[in-house]
């Protein structure tokens, strides 16, 4: 929202010699955001031209550039030797004849530019011939200023070239341009930053001069009949409270806006139409109410306001037809054809043009829920439905109304019908009981009681201090129409500290309280980060989005429950509207990504959570937020919300051990998935057992582990992909990955673990090979070994597996390694092969195992 210092002079009293900064510093001391400074900072010459020839130039880079010859009268003739300017520009919105903009040498632009003349395309080009942002006018960079379409052409046609276009713009004036938060829709006028800047100067008395400060004739039966129907309010909130309508006819459809009105409008950032539409828009940037503006005849019958019907269509005054949803609020007339979308835009149907006489004012208080929602549906944001869904002041609309037909009646010419409409069905705002002492409080800050008092005053509250309930310590507040933000003590004692200055406020540094930390789930996903980190892999974080096909792409069974997805309402991407139910079905797509991007060996790992429904989920409700839901609707919400576990995945693909001087690599096979699961494991302090599972998709079925807690409870799947799923992600053959429970192991390390004291005494080595059957596997036989061999027993290592010669065929020979080491002695010979002898004897009667 911008607001020229003339403007802002006009409704507070200006300290001699403020300048834009100073304006700026204060709006921010109350809250508010500075976004820009315009105006204030251009030199001259700025002038008129008049565009007398263009030839065109094709470059070799394909574009073209016009090369201009132009009249900026005196100005450049002393520059150029008698001699009209010649200009490159690039921009094609202009023709020979048209008034434009033209800097010459010697002027400096917003930014410190400094214009001189320059070899440009094979030209030496005099200057530049301007669009809106580089002299600061607007943010519009699409094509030339064209003084005809910018002023119109009555005012254009008194503009000679040589005029100066930093007085004829307004650019010589200081404008503050200030970005207003969505809690601050009364901002989106002069009207309220005029309110907030008056704040910053210390909100002295008679100070303030409010705009919509104006007279209003009592509404009467002969006005244009209006009737207010909506039959289907959002969340119980009408779309329209209120409507007041005014009639002014025999308006000279010929007659502009004044030049003052034109003007301001331009530093405002918006472009003079014609003296209906700017005298509107002129009145919303004043008073912060949308106006709309209907050509009388064009009318049929009373207006009508209404939810639209479904299969309705509406064509906007940009053109666009646009099928209306039931949810639309629409002014109609009769009830029958839609004129507008209510707060949003208006219809051509009943658009003013040149023919124009008798018009009708629309000012109206709209729904802010209603205005945004059809605002998004429409994908239609305009000045109308920015005011509106922030919220619009209710009781600012009729003075509205009379500013615009004031307006129209001055410089129009024409007159006002005697009749008002004034629908109102608005209520009044609810009174607060306030503890003064909370912004004490809340803020940390001694606010004695009358600053409090005075604060609320200023800002438009009124405050009863002899209501029932109030006392020493509280007061009974009620906020002005235009905050419908102020709602309870901690809203009020925002404004306390706001008014008195964020400045006031010392800056003290907090004593921490003894607090908990983090959470033992957080503690426990931060060592399995860094465990998978300390194993090689390279963490990373995917969408969780996948396609419809990824299912039969990983091989999952038909009545796999993996398979049932979460389907998006609105998805990102039409290929990818499901949830994902593993982890590493989105991890995959950043293996693939790597691979084709050059990377040969490549170790990911991503931990995050995945959606499993389990079954047909609920319908949402939509609670409100005026209260907490209640417990039957969050239970429904709950219901509609899939079981998110969370999982960690792994994969890898080439070489995890790198080749190099000091030998050959080594491939990534399923024996590092299933060792980074069991680091994991490991850091955490939970054993787990390694199990084989032949038919568990993705894995391939002679390679894939099952990994459990020693109680059976499943952690996940470790091992190598299947080859037919390789093929269908395009993946390198022998690709290995895992997938585990993150929760299971956070829950299964919650107890702490007591350490095992460290013996002192040396350990004691002795090898065992076992003769086995091919089909045992190798994690069966280092149970038993363990089993067997009893509490001595340190460690057990798998160090060799053969099968050729001097082998019986269908077996295999198992090399373990035992350490044994006892706590209170050295271990003799005999008690080493004693525990050896025993957890041999054990995987002989568990596997079938025989020592060879």
């Amino acid at each position: 929202m911008r607001m020229p210092l003339s403007w802002l002079a006009e409704l507070t009293d200006l300290p001699v010699g403020t300048r834009g900064a100073d304006v700026a510093a204060g709006l921010v001391s109350v809250g508010l955001e500075e976004e820009d400074l315009h105006g204030g900072d251009l030199t001259g010459p700025l002038v008129v031209g008049r565009v007398l020839d263009i030839a065109l130039e094709p470059q070799k880079n394909g574009k073209t550039i016009r090369w201009c010859t132009v009249d900026v009268g005196q100005n450049g003739q002393m520059l150029t030797e008698g001699k009209h300017q010649e200009i490159v520009c690039g921009a094609h919105n202009f023709e020979v004849g048209d008034l434009v903009v033209v800097v010459l040498p010697g002027a400096v632009l917003p930014g410190n530019f400094a214009i001189a003349a320059r070899k440009t395309y094979g030209h030496v080009s005099n200057g530049m011939i301007c669009a809106e942002d580089e002299i600061g006018l607007g943010h519009d960079h699409e094509g030339i200023i064209v003084l005809e379409r910018l002023l119109g052409a009555e005012k254009a046609a008194t503009l000679q070239p040589g005029d100066d276009a930093i007085a004829l713009l307004g650019l010589a004036e200081e404008t503050v341009e200030t970005n207003v938060t969505p809690d601050r829709g009364y901002c989106f006028s002069v009207r309220g930053l005029a309110r907030e800047f008056w704040h910053s100067q210390g909100s002295p008395v008679g100070g303030y001069r409010d705009p919509a400060d104006v007279a209003t004739p009592e509404a009467n039966g002969d006005g244009h009949p209006i009737r207010l129907e909506d039959d289907a309010p959002v969340d119980g909130a009408v779309g329209c409270d209120r409507f007041v309508a005014r009639v002014v006819r025999g308006i000279d459809p010929t007659r502009p806006s004044p030049p003052w009105m034109q003007k301001r409008l331009t530093q405002m950032g918006m472009r003079p139409i014609s003296l209906a539409v700017d005298v509107t828009n002129y009145v919303m940037l004043a008073v912060g109410q949308p106006l709309h503006a209907y050509d009388l005849a064009k009318l049929q019958g009373p207006i009508v306001v209404r939810r639209a019907r479904s299969g309705e269509a509406l064509t906007t005054l940009d053109d666009v037809e646009r099928t209306l949803s039931p949810e639309d609020l629409l002014i109609t007339d009769s009830g029958e054809r839609p004129l507008a979308i209510a707060g949003v835009m208006g219809g051509v149907s009943s658009e003013v043009d040149d023919a124009t006489t008798d018009v009708l004012v629309e000012a109206a208080h709209f729904d802010p829920t209603t205005v945004a929602r059809s605002s998004r549906r429409h994908r239609l944001v305009t000045e109308a439905s920015k005011r509106f869904e922030r919220g619009v002041d209710p009781r600012v609309t009729a003075a509205a109304a009379q500013l615009a037909v004031d307006l129209l009646v001055e410089h129009g010419g024409g007159a006002a019908d005697p009749g008002v409409t004034d629908v109102d069905r608005t209520t009044e705002r609810t009174a607060y009981l306030l503890d003064v002492t909370e912004p004490r409080r809340i803020v940390g800050v001694d606010y004695p009681r009358d600053r409090v008092l005075a604060i609320l005053r200023d800002l438009g509250c009124v405050v009863d201090e002899s209501a029932e309930g109030a006392d020493d310590t509280h007061v009974l507040v009620t906020p002005p129409s235009w905050r419908p933000d102020l709602v309870d003590a901690p809203d009020y004692a925002e404004e306390v500290a706001r008014i008195d200055g964020y400045n006031n406020i010392p800056s003290i540094t907090p004593t921490p309280s003894e607090g908990r930390g983090l959470t033992h789930g957080q503690k426990a996903r931060r060592i399995v980060a860094d465990a998978l980190a300390g194993a090689g892999f390279t963490e990373v974080l995917s969408y969780p989005f996948v396609a419809a096909e990824l299912a039969d792409h990983l091989g999952l069974p038909a009545d796999d429950d993996r398979r049932q997805a979460v389907r998006i309402a609105n998805p990102l991407s039409e290929e990818r509207p499901l949830l994902r139910t593993m982890v590493l079905s989105s991890l995959v797509d950043v293996l693939r990504r790597n691979l084709a991007r050059g990377h040969k060996d490549v170790a990911v790992s991503e931990i995050g959570l995945v959606f499993r429904p389990g079954g047909p989920l609920g319908k949402a409700p939509i609670p409100g937020v005026a209260a907490r839901p209640d417990d039957a609707t969050l239970e429904q919400l709950y219901a509609a919300v899939p079981d998110q576990p969370r999982r960690a995945a792994l994969a890898a693909t080439g070489q995890i051990e790198q080749a190099g001087w000091w030998g050959p690599g080594r491939a990534a096979d399923w024996s590092d998935m299933v060792a980074a699961v069991q680091t994991v494991a490991a850091a955490l302090a939970v054993p787990v057992v390694v199990s084989n599972d032949p038919d568990h998709a993705p894995w391939h079925p002679g390679r894939c582990a099952r990994i459990t807690l020693a109680d059976g409870t499943l952690v996940g799947h470790a091992g190598e992909l299947h080859p037919k799923v390789l093929a269908a992600l395009d993946l390198p053959a022998r690709t290995v990955a895992a997938e585990f429970d993150v929760d299971v192991l956070t829950a299964a390390s919650e107890e702490p673990v007591q350490a095992d004291a460290f013996s002192t005494f040396p350990p004691a080595l002795t090898d065992v090979a076992l003769l086995v059957r091919s089909e045992v596997a190798a994690g069966e036989v280092e149970a038993a070994l363990r089993r067997g061999a009893g509490e001595s027993l340190e460690s057990i290592v798998l160090f060799d597996v053969y099968e050729g010669e001097r082998v019986e065929a269908g077996h295999r020979s198992l090399a373990y390694r035992l350490t044994f080491r006892a706590a209170d002695r050295t271990l003799t010979t005999d008690e080493v092969n004693a525990f050896r002898d025993a957890a041999v004897a054990a995987a002989a009667d568990a596997t079938g195992a025989v020592q060879r």
